[in-house]
């Protein structure tokens, strides 16, 4: 590629160093905007000089924090339609929670790991890419799930951990088997990458106009196994699944190490953590992946509600 003042080429290794710390240092919220019109470049050096981390410690549990919502038009939280609508509000909730002990990393877009990883936020944590939100929130398309962030390619040049692809299936919708196929060549692609491919599966239907995921363990449990098949190899496949009835029942339908997520906070946050505990009492669940009720808990304490889900993955006494 062409360099030019605006665009400085690729660092050395030798160079990464010092080019990490030149692109974190001192870096605010306020700051992203003129660090992105003058010095782009700074954000390709950054991740070549991120310090990484292994993808699982020695407990073989994960806590992830979501931040991928938005770029699919997904902004509320608990009814508020705008919640998430503040990128300088978000991301200082994004930094509070990876300061805390226990928290392994992030899964988020482009836009958003760019900005974290500039203000040095991501060193020695987990950075999941994801990588299709083209089925925007309400759209007439919205199954239509397209890859419009990550590709593979891109996740292991920058030394991404992994690349998140929200599956849906709806067997009255002739559109699911293109998100089946571009789903199967993405896990083909990571795993020649030999990089974690975190699949989101959810049997859907339309009703009223919406689209709704089925939350029963049936449904669950369906999309599970055709989650499982995707892709030339299941080698670095994990799942990403939703706390539903019957959990014991539901995750024996795989060997597949899987994440539970978060969703849509409703009711009571005690009931919330009670539930994630019960779930990750099994073999298969290997930790969360949660947004919305750690960044946004009803009392505003972030530094809280990430530390009750820490503990609840990792234990009492973390200090990952």
């Amino acid at each position: 590629m062409t360099t030019t003042q605006h665009e400085p080429a690729a660092p050395t290794a030798s160079t990464a160093s010092t080019a990490s710390t030149a692109s974190t240092a001192s870096v605010r919220v306020a700051d992203l905007t003129e660090i992105r019109v003058r010095e782009p470049g700074r954000i390709a050096a950054a991740w070549a000089a991120r310090r990484r981390r292994p993808l699982v410690r020695e407990d073989g549990r994960m806590l992830l924090v979501a931040a991928d919502h938005p770029a699919r038009g997904a902004l509320g939280v608990r009814g508020a339609g705008a919640a998430m609508a503040s990128r300088s509000d978000l991301l200082e909730r994004l930094v509070t929670a990876l300061q805390r002990p226990g928290v392994d990393g992030v899964l988020g877009t482009p836009d958003v790991l760019d900005d974290l990883l500039l203000l040095g936020a991501l060193d020695d944590k987990v950075a999941i890419g994801s990588m299709n939100r083209g089925g925007l929130q309400g759209a007439s398309f919205e199954l239509d799930d397209r890859f419009t962030a990550y590709t593979a390619d891109e996740i292991a040049a920058r030394g991404i951990d992994g690349g998140k692809m929200l599956t849906r299936i709806c067997l009255d919708d002739p559109g699911t088997v293109a998100t089946l196929e571009a789903s199967a060549d993405a896990v083909t692609a990571l795993a020649e990458h030999r990089v974690m491919a975190m699949v989101e599966p959810f049997l859907s239907t339309r009703e009223g106009g919406r689209v709704v995921n089925q939350l029963d363990p049936d449904s669950t449990i369906k999309s599970i196994h055709i989650a499982a098949g995707l892709g030339a190899s299941s080698a670095y496949t994990w799942l990403k699944l939703p706390v539903v009835d019957e959990l014991d029942r539901v995750m024996d339908a795989t060997t597949l190490p899987t994440l539970l997520l978060g969703g849509d906070p409703q009711g009571d946050p005690q009931d919330t953590y009670a539930s994630w505990g019960h779930a990750l009492d099994l073999p298969a669940v290997r930790g969360l992946v949660v947004g919305r009720a750690l960044l946004f808990p009803p009392d505003g304490d972030v530094a809280a509600a990430v530390d009750i889900a820490a503990g609840l993955v990792h234990g009492s006494g973390v200090s990952a």
